[in-house]
């Protein structure tokens, strides 16, 4: 049988913004018997398979805590059951959702990290999500030489003790994110693009584009926590053409509208 039956626990997500129309959920890690056994019951045997590969018990706790969630908020926001809902992955491996054989309208990303799992579900436009616990105990300078651009190592190398290890968490977070929404993996070198200006100068949230692909444009946004660094990266609408009259300069302005 592709799906095992439990009882349902209480649901360990909750929803913890809304930004433009995405959704993103708060997932709890921690260790619970009655979740984990609830989630596991969502997965199907692809997933049970995957969970089992994991050799560390806290990483297979928070694959089958996130994995059971999603499928849950997907089946709500598709009205599906369960058993119709699989995955496919594209080109570069990032996954999406299929309900009885048809690719679904709805776009999602999932990150974790320790104690906390995030999930962005968007009804358009690609998404990405990080989160990140901080650490201090992590080569930050060495790390941030081979992963941010010029204007990011200054933003660093001017912070010192905890507000270095903030700032270095919120720069990877959107990086990170971006990376995610985009979808190509590591074939993108993180250092060949930096974070908006408006976000390294402390904002809350930039549009971006990558200098190799600047038709689009991304809506990035700082998602951080006392107990956690995260970012979304979301694809904004197409921009329209402005109708202006002949010999008129054409004016363009930034505006969410993801």
């Amino acid at each position: 049988m592709p799906f095992m039956r439990t009882p349902a626990a209480e649901p360990w997500w909750s929803p913890f913004r809304t930004i433009g129309n995405a959704e993103v959920f708060h997932v709890d890690l921690t260790v619970n018997a009655a979740r984990e056994a609830s989630a596991y019951a969502w997965m199907d045997e692809s997933e049970h398979a995957k969970a089992a590969r994991y050799v560390f018990p806290i990483t297979r706790r928070q694959y089958t805590l996130l994995r059971g969630a999603l499928r849950r908020l997907l089946c709500e926001r598709l009205s599906c059951d369960n058993a119709d809902l699989t995955f496919e992955t594209e080109e570069y491996g990032k996954p999406y959702a299929v309900v009885r054989g048809t690719p679904a309208e709805i776009q999602f990303n999932m990150s974790d990290s320790g104690r906390h799992g995030l999930i962005a579900l968007a009804t358009h436009g690609r998404i990405g999500i990080d989160v990140e616990e901080r650490s201090d105990k992590r080569d930050l300078d060495g790390l941030s030489e081979t992963v941010f651009g010029v204007d990011e190592q200054a933003a660093m190398a001017s912070a010192v003790g905890q507000v270095k290890v903030e700032r270095f968490y919120r720069l990877w977070t959107v990086k990170e994110a971006l990376i995610k929404a985009l979808g190509t993996g590591l074939r993108l070198d993180v250092s060949t693009f930096q974070v908006p200006a408006a976000l390294l100068h402390g904002d809350p949230s930039a549009v971006f584009r990558f200098p190799h692909l600047p038709a689009f444009r991304w809506w990035v946004e700082d998602l951080g926590t006392a107990d956690f660094a995260a970012a979304i990266a979301h694809e904004m609408a197409p921009e329209a053409e402005p109708a202006v009259s002949p010999g008129a300069p054409a004016v363009r302005g930034e505006q969410r509208q993801a």
